[in-house]
């Protein structure tokens, strides 16, 4: 169910988002809270033992409670040189109006206040992640308050709100795990990798509930690290994890992040829920351990979106089959019709440093490359120094990635055979061949975002402007690669409807029409937003802005 209309769209670069100036304001230092412990392993002839106390399952993740402060900078885009911006068109081979690809911001001690959370959606930020490895439901229910009165106010921007359902509590003494049944999984000899092998330790013994290790590689054992231990996958929800689940469903959250998903059981598990309680809420199923991957297409089909989480894979896996794996994943995806987001350690180093290196901008450009639906900032952005920074380097690199990539190389051989069923589909595709012909942008009317999502699985060259009346789709949208969700009551006549989102996308200088400019209408849908029957058709139109 829904209308599409193409427009020609504006050559020209824009380092807002939403085509507003960006703040520079930048009078607040912020002081999370952050820890380290020194852990000397064998090559330093020493040793030492760590007690890994269980607490969480779906993650897991390492986390204390010590802390020294750390100031936070938090800078703007438009206070860093920047190569990219307006003044560099000309080299650019082809200049494009809004990035495309979305950018996860996760939100944390650095960036939870109502100034940052701005300054963060004013900038780059498409999607706020609250982990719930970090802080407790009241912290949570804060921000998600804040996004929410972000997106009441904003005209131009909507952001979508995911929950990562996990969490986990530490002691000076005792660094936890937020894996309910780490010490039954655990036995002795086996060996634990922090940080994808950045630290490693030996299982010697344990108690009821914590696990006593020797320190076989050591290092600095920071605040919000991540533990594997061989071949120990969660295969079920956790008590603690359904408690997540409905604090995100009592407060509205747009999608949830599952971790360490074995198998598709424990998605339909997660979806059967949420239908029971009457709420529509996406799922995204994060690849963090080798036991997935034989399972792979089944977890995608069962899910609406996937998440690849590059650190604990490549503790799992050889580090060289995981870029490999990760093209995989986004192709399936694609192919199926499902959200795609590339995670971890893409701009590990901005979290102390306030420039990246030149190996974690290339990262994002492959990711852009490959066409995943959104990349991720995690430490960067929730307890990082420059969280601006780092999601102004996103973006910026994201926007350069995206001028370079022809639109012949694009789209997977085998688009469509997820939606064979659907007559849309083929709207949809010839939508996509005129947008890339004519260099025009598309404009869809859409109440559940079907077609937009349609649409951008496709990735035509033009923004996809959709229309919705429903907030709900205008914030899930956010997540979709190409969508710029614009939230607009419908009238009941087309011509009107027509009328107004032009007159939006003129006002908010996403478009410039000139006299007698032509636009492709498509209507798709078995209930068409204006009409009583069924009504699929293309038709072309000259288009003239409202007198």
């Amino acid at each position: 169910m829904a209308q599409v209309v193409a427009t020609r769209s504006i050559q020209g670069s824009m380092l807002s988002p939403n085509g507003r100036s960006l703040s520079t304001r930048s009078d607040k230092f912020l002081k999370p809270a952050s820890f380290a412990v020194k852990v000397l392993g064998n090559k330093a002839k020493r040793s030492g033992r760590v007690s890994l106390k269980s607490r969480r399952v779906v993650d897991t993740s390492v986390r204390s409670s010590s802390c020294v402060e750390t100031q936070v900078v938090p800078v703007s885009p438009e206070n860093m040189p920047n190569k990219f911006s307006d003044t560099s068109v000309g080299m650019w081979s082809k200049p494009t109006v809004r990035r495309k690809t979305k950018i996860v911001c996760t939100v944390g001690p650095s960036t939870n206040t109502r100034e940052m959370i701005w300054k963060l959606a004013e900038a780059a930020m498409n999607v706020a992640r609250m982990n719930m490895s970090h802080g407790d439901h009241a912290s949570h229910k804060k921000v998600i308050d804040l996004v929410k009165e972000y997106n009441a106010q904003s005209k131009d921007n909507a952001i979508a709100i995911m929950l990562d359902t996990k969490r986990g509590v530490s002691t000076p003494t005792c660094a936890s795990v937020n894996y309910d049944d780490f010490v039954n999984d655990v036995e002795a000899g086996d060996m634990l990798l922090v940080d994808g092998g950045m630290m490693s330790f030996m299982v010697k013994s344990k108690t009821k509930d914590s696990v006593k290790c020797e320190v076989v590689d050591g290092g600095e054992l920071k605040s919000r690290r991540h533990l594997n231990a061989e071949e120990k996958v969660q295969r079920y929800l956790q008590p603690l994890d359904w408690e997540d689940i409905k604090f995100g469903v009592e407060n509205k959250v747009d999608f949830y992040a599952v971790s360490i998903v074995k198998d598709a059981q424990v998605v339909q598990e997660l979806k059967n829920y949420l239908k029971g309680c009457g709420v529509d809420i996406h799922v995204i199923v994060k690849f963090e351990s080798a036991d997935s991957i034989p399972n792979l297409h089944s977890i995608i089909t069962a899910s609406d979106g996937a998440m690849v989480a590059r650190d604990d894979l490549g503790a799992k896996l050889p580090i060289e089959e995981v870029p490999i794996l990760q093209g995989k994943i986004i192709n399936l995806c694609r192919s199926m019709g499902k959200a795609v987001i590339v995670a971890t350690n893409m701009l590990e180093s901005m979290i102390v440093h306030p420039t990246p290196t030149r190996a974690e901008v290339s990262d994002i450009a492959i990711a852009v490359r490959e066409g995943a639906d959104a990349v991720m900032l995690s430490g960067e952005t929730a307890h990082g120094k420059f969280p601006l920074k780092a999601a102004g380097v996103m973006h910026t690199v994201a926007l350069r990635t995206e001028a370079t990539i022809t639109t012949s190389s694009e789209m997977p051989a085998n688009l469509g055979q997820a939606f064979k069923n659907h007559l849309s589909e083929m709207f949809a595709y010839h939508a996509t061949m005129m947008s890339n012909t004519l260099g025009i942008s598309t404009v869809v009317f859409t109440k559940t975002g079907f077609m937009a999502i349609l649409l951008s699985h496709y990735r035509p060259s033009g923004t996809i402007y959709a229309f919705t009346n429903e907030k709900k789709i205008q914030q899930r949208l956010a997540l979709y690669q190409g969508v710029c969700p614009i939230y607009m009551e419908f009238s009941g006549d087309a011509e009107e409807t027509f009328a107004n989102a032009l007159a939006t996308l003129l006002s908010r200088r996403f478009v410039v029409v000139g006299k007698g400019e032509e636009i492709v209408i498509v209507q798709s849908g078995s209930q068409p937003i204006w009409r009583s029957q069924s009504t699929h058709n293309i038709q072309v139109r000259k288009m003239q802005p409202r007198v």
